[in-house]
């Protein structure tokens, strides 16, 4: 767990030197999944993504976006105060300034949290670091991109999600976590409802006839905002 003890951004980045990345966007809002639902988080959304879930909610953060450096990152997540901080994108992993960035949040006394697909490398980021990685379902079209050599860089601190479209998904689901002994190897397995494909009830209903040790997650900012961008 990082400290609490706050560093100022420049101290924090002082050995960023002229790291930068593509950002989409930074902002302040309350984190929507994974284990610290409902606590006030930074968010800093990163610029590209080499996969195409087809139910993805973030095709904006595809391309564009724009170039910030490393210290103008670490200054505006520091003005919101956070104790949360969320790195996500696309997928925050593709662009390599990715790794220092999250050394740098944990240098800053942040709890960092990383987004990912698990399509590309963990091994490299921050021990200090919550990992919350995506395993990707048949139903997502991009099942081929799981990379599980990232199962083995896993500690009882991350998070395994699986974001499920239809009862196939569900059973898919349930074999990998079998065959991988997830529950015994991270904190928590989050099943979560693909949005307006299947209802979370009926996912519920599945977890509990077949007693999983996996915790259903809804995903509270659409709930709040209905997926506006920027919450």
């Amino acid at each position: 767990m990082a400290s609490t003890q706050l560093r100022t951004p420049a101290a924090a980045s002082a050995d960023a030197g002229d790291i930068s990345l593509r950002i989409t966007e930074v902002f302040y809002s309350l984190q929507g999944e994974a284990r610290t639902v409902g606590l006030p988080t930074v968010f800093v959304r990163l610029t590209g993504c080499p996969l195409r879930c087809v139910y993805c909610d973030t095709a904006y953060a595809f391309s564009g976006g724009e170039q910030w450096s490393m210290a103008r990152v670490l200054a505006e997540v520091a003005s919101h105060r956070p104790r949360h901080v969320t790195v996500t994108g696309g997928e925050p992993l593709a662009q390599p300034a990715c790794l220092p960035l999250l050394a740098s949040l944990c240098d800053a006394g942040y709890e960092v949290s990383l987004e990912t697909s698990g399509a590309l490398p963990v091994a490299d980021v921050d021990p200090r670091v919550v990992k919350v990685l995506d395993l990707k379902t048949p139903a997502s079209g991009e099942a081929h991109r799981n990379d599980y050599a990232n199962i083995a860089y896993l500690t009882p601190n991350d998070q395994v999600k699986f974001v499920i479209c239809d009862r196939a998904d569900y059973d898919w689901a349930r074999f990998k976590l079998d065959e991988y002994r997830l529950a015994e190897r991270v904190s928590d397995v989050l099943f979560s409802p693909s949005h307006g494909q299947l209802q979370g009830r009926e996912l519920a209903e599945w977890i509990l006839a077949d007693n999983l040790p996996v915790r259903l997650q809804l995903q509270l900012h659409k709930l709040l905002w209905n997926d506006e961008p920027g919450r």
